[in-house]
């Protein structure tokens, strides 16, 4: 069976960083991606990247703050956030497909984790 694990969040203060990792199992995925939601809200796309990491996409509220990466060799994927912003504050999932090479839509993933909180203190 596939299974996502996250790990990594917390609490951190405002302009702080983060890294939060995606351990996966159970075979290799084309593209691997982080959408996280608050309360109240709907998920919402953060991230995402290709197979061999050559392509990468990020929503425009976190562009030039966080960073996708992924070790193939450790069927891992993470998300370093930067200058963290209590509008970050979210629970973060991990998603993966072999579908497609890299995707936004979350509506394409077939997997996902069981979240992690991140908390941003003001």
């Amino acid at each position: 069976q596939v299974l996502l694990a996250e790990s990594g969040g917390g609490l951190v203060q405002a302009g702080g960083s983060l890294r939060l990792s995606c351990a996966a199992s159970g075979g290799t995925f084309s593209s691997m991606g982080w959408f996280r939601q608050a309360p109240g809200k709907e998920r919402e796309f953060v991230a995402a990247i290709s197979r061999s990491g050559g392509i990468t996409y990020y929503a425009d509220s976190v562009k030039g703050r966080f960073i996708i990466s992924r070790d193939n060799a450790k069927n891992t994927v993470y998300l370093q956030m930067n200058s963290l912003k209590p509008e970050d504050t979210a629970v973060y999932y991990c998603a993966a497909t072999r579908q497609w090479a890299a995707t936004t839509n979350k509506d394409l993933y077939a997997y996902w984790g069981q979240g992690t909180q991140v908390t941003v203190s003001s």
